[in-house]
């Protein structure tokens, strides 16, 4: 296996995923059906750079694609989705993973391994949780709801006893200690994520906008794994992170309309769910308008949808021909079902898959 990840722990591939995955590996799949007429047999080398949140479910795809196709090498950087953007833009990847969609800046580059005057793609293919985490000596439970968060992160809360959190936690005691607030260090889109949610659930306030930069002071840690180690090593500690990373940690429950709600797949993928593709993007082109503000108990408001950044158009054809049948893999059901496994992502809805099997078929 060829995934290359600095500071995630490796992921272990279900046995039964993997079987799952060799027979659908070579078959990019129609929006009528997940298997071609004819299966087509791949080779050659791709590398992908970016999402740390990606990291475990690139493990599984590429496990599952090279199984199918031993001529195949793929090797993913996991340096967050900001670096792997660049990486993308300059050629040194032939595929981003980034837990944002492009913005209008970044779609304004030149992509060295695009054909001039075609399109980049956003395909999402990646739906998970970003869990709020925390290491608090004493407390085993914790409810927290979306201006609470806020004023944790942004400085305005410091001791854990805080009346505001108290507020919240009738029952459980809470300690003086000191609040440490652990973000990413990295240009993160799970950062961007977060702080979407903290933007649009509470703009009162939290008045920064999304970005893939945390806009106030914190410990800092590259990764969702560096994040993760800091804040073991922090009593008093709370951090954001992908659910794939969260195993063994305290996880806190958010407020969603009256109620509070623990992080799950199922909470993820009805959100994205409810998601419209984004107006003013390319044709072909995925991003989601994530609604952050549903009061539905049974979707969770912190969601984060990841993407592979393709191009539609490649100036070197057989590069496209790869890059379309891992895509294709990826979001079929073999692939969204060894993630799931591996990473515990929710796996795409029908007509998500649907739209990204036609924009797939576009890649060339």
């Amino acid at each position: 296996m060829n995934l290359k990840r600095y500071g995630v722990a490796a992921a272990i591939i279900v046995a039964g995923a993997m079987l799952l995955s060799a027979c659908a590996a070579n078959e990019t799949p129609t929006p009528s059906s997940s298997k071609t007429a004819k299966a087509i047999t791949y080779s050659g080398t791709l590398n992908g750079s970016g999402s740390t949140a990606q990291a475990v479910a690139q493990t599984s795809w590429i496990a599952g694609f090279q199984t199918a196709n031993p001529n195949v090498t793929i090797n993913y950087a996991a340096v967050g989705s900001g670096a792997g953007v660049t990486a993308f833009t300059s050629g040194s990847a032939q595929y981003g993973g980034s837990d944002a969609e492009l913005n209008d800046a970044q779609r304004g580059a030149t992509f060295t391994l695009c054909k001039p005057g075609t399109d980049v793609l956003d395909l999402p293919v990646y739906i998970s949780a970003i869990d709020v985490v925390y290491n608090v000596s004493g407390v085993t439970s914790l409810k927290l709801d979306a201006p609470t968060i806020a004023k944790i992160f942004s400085g305005k809360i410091t001791k854990w006893n805080d009346p505001a959190i108290a507020a919240l936690n009738s029952g459980t005691t809470l300690p003086s200690t000191a609040i440490t607030t652990v973000h990413r260090s990295d240009s993160s889109g799970t950062t961007n994520n977060f702080t979407d949610y903290l933007n649009k659930a509470d703009p009162t306030d939290w008045t920064a906008a999304a970005n893939n930069v945390f806009p106030f002071p914190g410990e800092a840690a590259s990764g969702n794994s560096g994040v993760v180690a800091a804040l073991k090593a922090a009593n008093g500690g709370i951090a954001y992170v992908d659910s794939s990373v969260a195993t063994g940690l305290s996880i806190a429950k958010i407020k969603v309309g009256s109620s509070f709600v623990a992080p799950s797949a199922a909470g993820a993928a009805a959100t994205a769910a409810q998601s419209p593709v984004a107006t003013g993007v390319p044709t072909n082109d995925l991003s989601l308008t994530i609604d952050r503000t549903l009061t539905d108990p049974k979707t969770y408001p912190i969601v984060l949808v990841s993407y592979l950044i393709v191009c539609q158009e490649y100036t070197d054809a057989s590069v496209g021909t790869l890059v379309s049948g891992f895509a294709g893999y990826v979001v079929s059901s073999a692939g969204q079902a060894a993630a799931a496994s591996s990473a515990g992502s929710a796996p795409l809805d029908s007509k998500l898959t649907a739209k990204d099997v036609t924009s797939i078929a576009t890649i060339k």
